[in-house]
């Protein structure tokens, strides 16, 4: 039995696995890889052919763990998805969507190339399109949290709520064949405890493998008391300068919490009733798809719902589809709060919003997310003299700020709570979806505090299971 690491090794996007039985073939994830540095991975053939994988497991759909299934249905994988419920309609939706944003920017890389006269080190087409989302659908299986779920022979898999985003799930693959058991389980991106709307992350007991994120597995957040004063401190900074608060957003979760502490915020009058936009149709669209899965929301939330006051919105909010309401936005005289994607603002609405604030010293930008490496955001986060957007230098005067706190992942105690309520020592951790640093710190701090083997795998390196 063999694991295979084929992406978010020392780094965080492009999550994929590949459990290899001999007979069998299951691969757990299937991210696009959204860091600079490591673009060409998505262009890359499947590093084994995609009409041999049996079956796909798919943690959450957020883009870096689902963005490149497509490409892998194009390629020839045909076999079923298996994912939650919330976790099919919002891939779905976020496969569409970058389907959407790659044929146009594909359409608009082929004119600046043209017009610049130069080639591109990439096809300049997309990586799939609509048509080849339509075609992955057809192949996802809803299932249902903890009810074991045959996948191949002699393979179950239990999907827990991860509490990261809505539908998330970690994976506890039980493998029974000629007599012999195994347990592995893949932590997909573990959640923080008592955060508003998503239920706390599952604590799981027993395992011979683990394969586990280490986002932050070098830092710790702030009090959720502290995150709620920062926004505030930040709006009201901004309004009295005169700019606009523009906040790179992820579509799933952080948009919808955002919503929530906006709307308690203006509740409370601790910051004006600013008009507040979602500038993502995408995010619009899983804002409803909150309203459809109210078994997945915290007790808190749901009581809300069942009281008859709106969760998601607010007087002031204004939700965005359309790209002329989105151009009309920053026509605006007088300070506003943008909330867009990308959350590293690697493509969407959010770059055009940045364009127009980002020279502004009256402005802030503000970060509630993590940027990796390699992208825009945290270019911007370095705080340059200048970035160049849309092929474009653009001088960096607006205020940066970043807000930690918001992050869907659990920071290093919450990691070091998740992996030490196992009982039976695990025979091999394996510690991915983390930057180099952040990665070999939290197996140091797993090494000297639970005296549990780890290894921080190298991309495409393989691990014989015994």
């Amino acid at each position: 039995m063999k694991l295979r690491f084929l992406g978010a090794n020392r780094q965080v996007t492009g999550s994929r696995y590949l459990l290899d039985l001999g007979d069998t073939r299951i691969m757990i994830d299937c991210g696009l890889f959204q860091e600079r540095e490591f673009r060409g991975r998505n262009w890359e053939q499947p590093p084994i052919p995609a009409d041999t994988i049996d079956c796909l497991l798919l943690t959450h759909a957020h883009l870096d763990h689902s963005g490149l299934i497509p490409r892998l249905v194009k390629n020839g994988f045909s076999g079923k998805i298996f994912a939650t419920g919330a976790s099919v309609e919002l891939a779905d939706i976020i496969m569409s969507d970058s389907a959407k944003i790659q044929e146009e920017d594909a359409k608009f890389k082929r004119r600046r190339h043209k017009r610049e006269n130069r080639k591109s080190k990439h096809p300049v087409e997309p990586l799939y399109s609509p048509n080849d989302v339509t075609d992955t659908m057809k192949l996802f299986t809803s299932v249902a949290y903890d009810d074991a779920v045959d996948v191949a022979n002699g393979v179950s898999v239990t999907f827990h709520d991860a509490g990261h985003i809505l539908g998330s799930s970690m994976l506890e693959v039980h493998i029974n064949r000629e007599g012999k058991k195994c347990t592995i389980v893949f932590s997909g991106d573990i959640g923080q405890w008592d955060k508003p709307i998503i239920r706390d992350p599952s604590l799981l007991d027993r395992a011979d493998f683990v394969v586990m994120e280490s986002t932050y597995g070098d830092r710790a957040h702030g009090r959720h008391e502290d995150v709620e004063d920062q926004l505030c401190e930040e709006i009201n900074t901004t309004v009295d300068a005169g700019g606009n608060i523009i906040i790179p957003t992820f579509a799933v979760e952080r948009a919808q919490e955002l919503i929530y502490y906006l709307a308690r915020l203006v509740q409370e009058d601790r910051i004006p009733n600013l008009l507040t936009f979602l500038d993502s149709p995408m995010a619009v669209n899983v804002t409803d798809v909150f309203g459809r899965h109210k078994s997945y929301i915290d007790d808190e939330a749901r009581a809300i719902v069942d009281s008859g006051e709106s969760l998601l919105r607010f007087p002031g909010l204004k939700l965005i589809r359309s790209t002329n309401e989105s151009k009309a936005i920053n026509r605006i005289k007088g300070s506003c709060i943008i909330l867009a994607g990308s959350g590293m603002c690697t493509g969407g609405r959010i770059k055009h919003h940045l364009i127009s604030n980002i020279s502004r010293p009256e402005s802030t930008i503000v970060f509630v997310g993590y940027q990796a490496r390699g992208t825009l955001g945290r270019e911007i986060l370095n705080k340059p003299g200048e970035v160049r957007i849309h092929g474009e230098n653009r001088a960096v005067r607006a205020r940066i700020a970043q807000i930690h706190g918001f992050s869907a992942h659990a920071d290093r105690d919450g990691l070091l709570k998740w992996i030490s309520h196992f009982q039976k020592p695990v025979r091999q951790v394996f510690l991915t979806h983390g930057e180099e640093e952040a990665a070999n710190s939290l197996g140091e701090s797993i090494r000297d505090e639970l005296g549990l083997d780890v290894t921080v795998p190298e991309y495409r390196s393989e691990w014989e299971l015994t």
